[in-house]
């Protein structure tokens, strides 16, 4: 959610880390500020709304100093203010700040017991205040920030920055992501490696319950024991062309365009120039699963949602699927013969970490589909597979999505082939219709100006109703939870066949009703319930293939897809929920790549 960088630099910090939180706008906030010392003194800046106002803010009243700490902040604990903005700062210490620290009321109302004096909402400043008590009596930094460490309860990742203090960042992790970046003279703390491109390709992923000691050339780590240890440094490619947005409106634009390329690239990573066959991590075994757990959240859960048809049709497993936000509160039944796969774009996002670390030791066999292969979950899987979709700024899932269906139809497919349900002819053929997606996604794509014309109406709806059947029912939710993303239209979506039985009662003249049905064997039984709709004046937008168009007959509008695979229509179908979103948020007006209140990585619960 929020951001954090820290330089320890030999030229002023403050431009630097504005830039870096600048590669964190896509993870969504509300405020923002930096915190320098500077000729020993501590001193701090802070702004709501964009970062332009941060900008505006250190033009007018700059602030010096070659070491400094930045915060973007999501609000949690404590509206939008500058008040309530990170750095906070109490006395000799500031510290920003990502995740919640449950504890924070037991610990404010004994600090203010002591006499601190609180001058934010947040759970945050509890943090500084604790701190600063711990100086106050006669704590060195690094005594006063381990101090405080055992005091909280949560999630956070943290830095720390003191007065009389130029070459010390004090930072830890529990719960939320924060990695360090070496230099030459110089180190780097972020919350995010993409913070860091363009200043250092030199990584240090700090593990669960970590604390580190930086200084311009040193790195001091301590495990949760505070036993000092090595993590490892690894070389990172950290591209700013891949944050650009080459040319396009908005990321969200550039990520819809790019899905033919990566999908491409992906199956070849997977399958070899010829896709005769899918390469998958040594030991990765599915012939003694007797049942698939799928968690994840968000959009991820809508790609599981698919996978779970795949998985039981063409490998024969049965599939439990879960929210990571419940997964655990629920006493799920575990067992060695189960494999779990965990969903997640960011690898960091709390709740499927949280799902992840329940059944990790109860379940034979722990699976990832990330798009960041550093991420927490993917180093604390068994193994962990890579959608190699690049960076996603864009708050809305589009290119990540398609990828991990991607990567989810070949473990299907794979887990058939290996467990006798498809032939070798079969397993072939399907991957034949796999290797076909990036031209089907093209030809998706090139349907954009009828869809921009389409939306200009739906741009005016109020509420609108998504339909599907079968692999379609997880797109009709996919394509509402977009519309609602970034447009702010309440969108619902149901299956077809559940229209009777109570959301036929909101069909009037006025709701738009997408319906989402390429002609496959489910097709008639759809178009069925469209007519239901048309025939209570429902607005219906039906998006199928020629076939299926030619069969539904008259409809009050309709987008034509090509005519695809079974296997792969939830791929290409993707698409055009994708466009539709997009160019109705461009009709409302609507911030397409930070919709309000909504952050990238959600890694807190």
């Amino acid at each position: 959610m929020c951001g954090i960088v820290g330089i320890l630099s030999k030229h002023e910090a403050s431009p630097q880390i504005l830039d870096a939180l600048k590669r964190l706008e896509y993870r969504g906030y509300d405020s923002a500020g930096i915190a320098t010392v500077n000729h020993g003194q501590l001193d701090r800046r802070r702004a709501v709304g964009k970062l332009i106002n941060l900008s505006d803010t250190l033009v007018h009243d700059p602030l010096p100093g070659r070491v400094g700490i930045g915060h973007t902040r999501w609000a949690t604990h404590g509206g939008p203010s500058v008040a309530n903005a990170h750095p906070h700062q109490a006395g000799r210490v500031a510290v920003v700040h990502n995740g919640i620290i449950e504890n924070f009321r037991a610990l404010r109302e004994s600090l203010t017991a002591e006499g601190a004096q609180f001058t934010s909402e947040t759970d945050t400043e509890t943090i500084v205040q604790l701190t600063s008590r711990f100086l106050a009596q006669g704590m060195t930094p690094v005594q006063a920030a381990r101090a405080t460490l055992k005091q909280l309860e949560g999630a956070f990742a943290l830095a720390f920055l003191f007065d009389g203090e130029e070459d010390l960042i004090i930072c830890a992790r529990r719960g939320s992501p924060l990695c360090i970046g070496h230099g030459e003279g110089e180190m780097y703390l972020g919350s995010d490696a993409i913070a860091l491109a363009g200043m250092t390709d030199r990584i240090t992923y700090l593990e669960e319950g970590d604390w580190a000691i930086l200084t311009r050339e040193t790195v001091q780590v301590f495990d949760s024991e505070d036993q000092q240890t090595a993590r490892p440094m690894m070389r990172i490619a950290l591209d700013n062309a891949q944050i650009d947005k080459s040319g396009h409106k908005h990321f969200m634009a550039k990520e819809m365009a790019q899905q033919p390329a990566i999908l491409k690239a992906a199956m070849a990573q997977y399958t070899g120039a010829d896709a005769s066959a899918v390469a998958l991590p040594e030991g990765l075994d599915f012939t003694r699963v007797d049942r698939l757990l799928m968690v994840a959240c968000g959009t991820a859960f809508y790609a599981c949602q698919v996978a779970k048809y795949w998985f039981e049709r063409y490998a024969g497993l049965p599939v439990e699927l879960d929210i990571a936000s419940e997964f655990r509160y629920r006493d799920p039944v575990l067992g060695p013969q189960n494999m779990a796969i965990f969903v997640s774009q960011s690898g960091e996002t709390a709740d499927t970490l949280a799902a992840l670390r329940h059944v990790r030791g109860e379940v034979g066999q722990v699976v990832s589909v990330v798009n960041v292969p550093t991420s927490s979950i993917a180093r604390e899987s068994t193994f962990a597979l890579p959608i190699h979709a690049g960076p996603e700024i864009g708050v809305a899932s589009t290119k990540a999505f398609t990828a991990q269906l991607q990567v989810l139809a070949l473990l299907a497919l794979r887990a058939g082939r290996d467990r006798g349900r498809l032939t070798e002819a079969e397993y072939a053929s399907r991957l034949d219709e796999l290797r076909s997606v990036p031209g089907f996604v093209a030809l998706a794509l090139d349907r954009e100006e009828e869809i921009r014309r389409l939306t200009e109406i739906l741009s005016q709806a109020r509420d609108v109703l998504f339909l599907g059947r079968g692999v379609m029912y997880p797109l009709a939710h996919e394509g509402a939870l977009k519309l609602k993303e970034i447009s702010y239209i309440h969108a619902e979506a149901y299956a077809a066949g559940e229209l009777k039985h109570g959301p036929i009662a909101l069909i009037d003249q006025d709701l738009p009703v997408i319906v989402m049905a390429p002609y496959d064997a489910l097709f008639e039984k759809t178009i069925s319930n469209m007519q239901e709709v048309m025939a209570r004046q429902g607005r219906v937008l039906l998006i199928s293939d020629a076939k299926g168009l030619a069969e539904a007959g008259d409809v009050p509008h309709a987008l034509q897809m090509p005519t695809v695979p079974e296997l792969i229509a939830p791929i290409v179908y993707a698409v055009p929920a994708q466009m539709i979103a997009y160019h109705t948020a461009l009709h409302r007006g609507t911030d397409v790549d930070q919709p309000r209140n909504l952050a990238k990585s959600v890694t807190v619960e």
